[in-house]
């Protein structure tokens, strides 16, 4: 077992901040922890403890409290060794073991492949932070110490580990203002995944450094001079990008290193959020602002609690200046994020607990964090399984972000592109659903309308609404992606099913069978011999056109022969000829072909799609002939008698060209409460235009009532529907 004596380096920086109590804690679990690991090895070679031990002492770094160590020193021992949680729990308390519950992967569960393995992992690990957000923190440190020792692994490894931790653990740490894990995971994850390109580019920076630190002296200065002739106490520090962050900004903006380098960054840390901002007027007054390029992320901070003033100058020698102006709770928040948060909490060394007054910015941090995972958690609730929670949470980490009120005044945070849909949704999943239309700045706009910082957005309601499939062209955000499918997904399953029985139904019959006679037996037997989970998942295909109801119904017709069942055939005579009854109601398995835009009074025909479920044709479209060398997909189908739904039609119109007139021929339109869904206009020579509008109507009558009100218009010359 190894020394005690090597856990020098924890128990000192433990010591610094936590009781004597708790500092004895943390070597009883050392001692559990080495016990339990007694024999197993890293790829080092070295004993397994240490990698704990190290994750402990990262942690430690930056304060943690008490059983986050302990935690961390036993991340591996119900996953690597016999011990069980009831064990943690009963030596370290529940509060350690639920923590260690939730580090501990799924590595005793057999997965497909290893990205699903990964995405399971992934979702248990943030159902365990919705919980303690300790878990993703003693995550973060873990990565943190593998990435440090990556060296030892495979090439391949290597870089599906860098392209994991770029891809999400970075991202993370980010999200939750961990400044100093993401810029050392990045430049980590950056080494191990472009191992040329970031030996180059280190070398390029230590030759440039030499030569740009005159100038980063004379700047600091004269910043620093001008901020003591305004009697402002401060602290002023030039700073490095780092080089993941320099590798991003030349590949992204596509800009030479010699570009990237001629931006010099400086730091304001003063003492109160008030002298920010006098900070502020002095260097505007020191060095002309870049118009546009100041940023206050104090008045409204990112999503992930960060607060500073950000400001572009013109400096001397043609260089642009970056300066941050932040306060010390600001720069600690900014380099430790939620982390801040269990600092405050904790005792100090002396065993004095620290003040409860409660600190705004770390509370603030910790604010958004708990509602980032609560956004999280809604997202794999409507997920359809791991690996689509996984990209959704991909999509959803950190892009750039803008700021827009509710009508009460309320911020709401979105990424950059988001339109009122994934507002709506932001706001509730409810509110979401039953978007019917969307007032910006009090107009109304198309829902796809993308927002800009500062807007002020309504939805417009109504409870008969349901979300659009089209939606999941234009939104932006996880959560609306992820709701709109899981609600479309429930819908389509439920419309299947019912479609399906009534298909099923019909082509028994011709068989001279019942289907209500359907006795449990059979139903199993087809179910097993067609190797589906139950009865409504043959009904579901059959329903979306992946399995025809004639077949079916004669496989089931084949089963009963072999039965004594006599209660399922029909006595008497069936007429097999009787058409689908369609109401408009069936939902997403029932489509209304675009190319002929069928509408309740036309004679119509069913096609049976394996992509679109069943697709209804006018019996006159030129399609149906090309679908005819197909008998067994086409289905006798006829309208229901009292149909109160609409439907789209489309309808060319010829106009004297002249202003307008679109305007008046959409004005005549909406004076008969019809909507239009779509126009498209062209010239079709020097006096008149050709309009093509899809709009909404409910029978032939209907449509005949429009197209006789708008030929009545002066500016009409002919109308015809498509």
């Amino acid at each position: 077992m190894p020394t005690p004596t090597s856990l020098d380096g924890l128990i000192e920086k433990a010591s610094k901040y936590l009781r004597k109590k708790q500092v004895k804690l943390i070597k009883a679990a050392f001692e559990f922890g080495a016990a339990a690991h007694q024999g197993q090895t890293r790829k080092s070679g070295g004993d397994y403890i240490w990698h704990p031990v190290a994750v402990a002492e990262i942690l430690a770094e930056i304060q943690l409290d008490h059983e986050s160590l302990i935690a961390a020193i036993l991340h591996d021992v119900i996953e690597d060794t016999p011990h069980s949680k009831a064990e943690v729990a009963e030596k370290f308390g529940q509060n350690v073991a639920e923590i260690v519950d939730g580090v501990t992967k799924l590595g005793k569960l057999e997965f497909d492949n290893p990205q699903e393995a990964q995405a399971e992992s992934f979702r248990k690990m943030i159902l365990a932070m919705s919980r303690d957000l300790r878990v993703i923190l003693i995550k973060l440190a873990d990565r943190l110490h593998n990435m440090r020792t990556l060296g030892v692994m495979r090439p391949d490894k290597q870089r599906r580990i860098a392209h994991e931790t770029l891809d999400i653990y970075a991202p993370i740490a980010a999200r939750l203002g961990i400044n100093a894990f993401r810029i050392e995971l990045e430049d980590l994850g950056f080494k191990a995944m472009y191992p040329v390109r970031y030996a180059v580019l280190q070398n390029a920076v230590k030759k440039a450094r030499g030569n740009r630190k005159e100038v980063i002296d004379q700047i600091n200065e004269a910043l620093t001079n001008r901020l003591a002739l305004d009697k402002i106490p401060a602290n002023v520090v030039g700073r490095e990008k780092h080089l993941y962050s320099l590798y991003k900004k030349m590949k992204y903006k596509r800009l030479s290193f010699n570009e990237i380098l001629d931006i010099f960054a400086f730091r304001v840390i003063v003492n109160t959020p008030d002298e920010c901002y006098r900070v502020l007027g002095s260097v505007h007054s020191l060095y002309k602002p870049f118009p546009g390029r100041f940023k206050d992320y104090i008045a409204i901070p990112k999503p992930n609690g960060y607060q500073s003033l950000h400001t572009v100058l013109f400096g001397p020698f043609g260089a642009y200046i970056e300066v941050q102006m932040r306060t010390q709770e600001m720069h600690e928040v900014s380099e430790h994020g939620i982390a801040a948060h269990w600092v405050y909490k904790e005792g100090s060394a002396e065993g004095e607990a620290t003040s409860q007054k409660v600190d705004k910015g770390r509370y603030a941090v910790e604010l958004r964090a708990q509602e980032w995972v609560k956004n999280l958690l809604e997202i794999q609730q409507s997920a359809g399984n791991s690996l689509d929670f996984l990209e959704n949470v991909k999509i959803d980490l950190f892009p750039n972000v803008i700021y827009v009120f509710t009508p009460r005044g309320e911020i709401i945070t979105l990424p950059t592109g988001s339109t009122a849909v994934d507002f709506a949704y932001a706001v509730h999943t409810s509110v979401g659903h039953s978007t019917v239309g969307c007032r910006i700045d009090k107009k109304l706009v198309p829902l796809r309308s993308r927002l800009e910082s500062g807007q002020t957005v309504e939805i417009i309601r109504s409870q008969e609404q349901q979300p659009n499939p089209a939606w999941l062209h234009f939104v932006t955000t996880a959560k609306a992606r992820s709701q709109i499918r899981h609600f479309l997904k429930n819908q389509q399953s439920e419309s299947a099913t019912s479609l399906g029985e009534r298909l099923l139904t019909k082509a028994i019959r011709s068989f001279n069978m019942s289907y209500q006679g359907l006795t449990e037996d059979i139903r199993n037997c087809i179910v097993t011999e067609l190797k589906l989970t139950d009865w409504d998942h043959l009904l579901q295909e059959i329903g979306l056109g992946q399995r025809l109801a004639n077949l079916v119904a004669k496989q089931i017709h084949d089963v009963v022969l072999g039965t004594e069942d006599s209660i399922f055939h029909y006595q008497g005579s069936i007429d097999a000829s009787v058409p689908l009854v369609i109401s408009g109601t069936e939902g997403m398995v029932v489509n209304y072909a675009g190319c002929c835009h069928p509408i309740p009074g036309d004679d119509i025909l069913g096609f049976i799609s394996a992509e679109k479920g069943l697709v209804i044709h006018r019996q006159e479209c030129p399609n149906v002939k090309n679908f005819k060398n197909h008998p067994e997909k086409w289905l006798d189908v006829k309208w229901e008698e009292d149909i109160n739904q609409t439907f789209n039609v489309e309808l060319q119109i010829e106009v004297l060209n002249g202003r307008g007139a679109l305007a008046t021929v959409a004005s005549k339109i909406a004076e008969m409460k019809t909507d239009i869904d779509r126009v498209r206009s062209e010239d079709k020579d020097e006096t008149y235009s050709l309009m093509n509008l899809v709009i909404r109507v409910r029978t032939r009558k209907h449509l005949a009532d429009v197209m006789r009100t708008l030929k009545r218009l002066p500016i009409v010359e002919k109308i015809h529907r498509i």
